[in-house]
């Protein structure tokens, strides 16, 4: 494998007068990526052109160091793809389904049955693996989807929205099979426009808006701490500010969050993070005879990320 898992360079790609996206340049490393953005953003559309379904207005894009005009098919045999839309034959078992696309990949007939079989295991599907897929809930058809696109052992998987549609146990446990990918050796680019998703399971981040490249880097230095304590003592408490002020803490009152049993909480939010700060906030709480809920170090959200990168490119 290179250096870079995909690289893009002046990617454009225009449809008549609409512009789907506009010189987009950007390197990722082998991982988990998070290609982020709204609908419409350009997500669909650079995954058509890393599978050579579609061509570039200008511009080119590279898979594991093989340019994708040059080499479409020496591309897809390295990429899996996960579409968001329902697309497996709902009268064919998971097994039979699976099985297709790992003999599709190049495997013989008794060894693509055991490969279906150990992948649909891996996703939770080897109970249901004889069933037909049209008997599944949205939750095992994604599943199902998950083992088509990894049975042929990829470089790297394409998941489009991989969470759509899921309730919040199916979500959990999508991303946790999502996460245990990397660790067979399979790189992912999950596109979404759920950032919480990306912060959980990503160790990069690709942001485009309107085609447009809003940001690309690793997710840990893009969370960067911002250099504050949140201080939550259980309900708005004036004299803890005051108190911390005296000091020349600088303080103020934050946000209201929810806390235990239905109460609400405010938050105090104090300038510095380091040890000498967080000295003087324990000895005013100590002082004051105040419960502490919490004391944690700020950090910028990915929300954050792509609204303050986004405002910059405007």
């Amino acid at each position: 494998m290179t250096a870079d898992l995909l690289r893009m360079e002046g990617l454009t790609k225009r449809y008549g007068g609409t512009v789907a996206l506009d010189g987009l340049t950007a390197q990722v490393r082998p991982g988990l990526i998070g290609l982020v953005g709204a609908n419409g953003a350009g997500k669909t559309t650079l995954f058509r052109l890393v599978l050579g379904l579609t061509q570039p207005t200008s511009g080119r894009v590279e898979v594991d160091g093989i340019d994708v005009a040059d080499d479409p098919i020496g591309v897809r045999r390295r990429v899996g793809y996960m579409p968001e839309h329902d697309c497996l034959p709902l009268d064919q078992t998971a097994a039979d389904v699976v099985s297709t696309f790992a003999e599709m990949g190049g495997l013989p007939v008794r060894d693509a049955r055991q490969r279906a079989s150990d992948v649909l295991d891996l996703v939770g599907l080897d109970e249901a693996r004889f069933r037909s897929i049209g008997t599944f809930s949205t939750g095992m058809r994604q599943r199902a989807k998950l083992a088509q696109a990894i049975v042929g052992g990829p470089v790297v998987v394409l998941l489009d929205e991989p969470t759509a549609g899921l309730d919040p146990v199916g979500r959990d446990e999508m991303l946790d099979l999502i996460s245990r990918l990397g660790t067979f050796g399979i790189s992912v680019i999950m596109s979404t426009h759920l950032l919480d998703d990306v912060a959980r399971v990503c160790d990069q981040v690709v942001m485009i808006s309107a085609g447009s490249l809003v940001v690309a880097g690793s997710t840990e230095a893009l969370l960067a701490r911002t250099g504050r304590l949140l201080v939550d003592v259980g309900r708005r408490h004036p004299d803890l500010v005051g108190a911390l002020q005296a000091r020349g803490v600088r303080a103020r009152s934050g946000d209201d969050v929810a806390g235990d049993h239905g109460l609400t909480h405010d938050l105090v939010e104090v300038d510095g993070d380091g040890d000498a700060t967080v000295d003087e906030v324990l000895a005013v709480i100590a002082d004051l005879g105040l419960p502490l809920y919490r004391l944690s170090s700020g950090s910028t959200s990915l929300d954050d990320v792509f609204l303050s990168h986004a405002e910059r490119a405007r």
